[in-house]
């Protein structure tokens, strides 16, 4: 049981913080009390229109982050004790964020300054799929690297010996 839960508790603890960001006090409405002092603070004669763009972005780059994230977590609780890269591994912690995503829309829906999204739901996936990526190429650049022979990985030594023959 402890290993389990050693294995899960971070995709368990962020699953917690997602769904606190799918509350009010989240809401885009919130958040823009937040950013707009900031901005204007450090950008003085940006407009609203721009305020609205720079804010948008923030917002939706927080969705794609926080579900790669998300996955890195997910894919080390299917994983759990053992090492390295299965697609079935891989592919399961996917769906399992992807699935999240959706059901964190469904929330959002029934918050009333939220509006759930299935745009925000693909973006949320499409973060989760980057992770995916990611560990893909990681896992397979550490197993090329491990499989060279130890010759190659060692740097070549240079000698400067003036008793060499020509």
């Amino acid at each position: 049981m402890t290993r389990l839960l050693r294995a899960w508790w971070p995709a368990i603890l962020w699953a917690a913080v997602i769904f606190s960001l799918s509350t009010d006090t989240f809401s885009s409405e919130h958040t823009a009390s937040i950013f707009s002092p900031l901005l204007h603070w450090l950008l003085p004669h940006l407009s609203d229109q721009q305020f609205n763009t720079i804010h948008n972005f923030i917002r939706k780059s927080a969705h794609f982050t926080e579900y790669f994230i998300f996955y890195l977590f997910l894919y080390r609780g299917v994983r759990g004790a053992r090492s390295g890269w299965r697609w079935i591994w891989g592919l399961s912690a996917w769906f399992v964020a992807a699935g999240y995503s959706a059901l964190d829309e469904v929330h959002q829906a029934f918050v009333v300054s939220r509006t759930a999204s299935a745009y925000d739901s693909l973006l949320d996936s499409i973060g989760a799929l980057f992770g995916l990526a990611i560990l893909y190429l990681w896992f397979g650049l550490r197993r090329q690297r491990s499989s060279l022979p130890t010759q190659q990985l060692a740097p070549q030594r240079v000698t400067n010996d003036s008793r060499q023959r020509p």
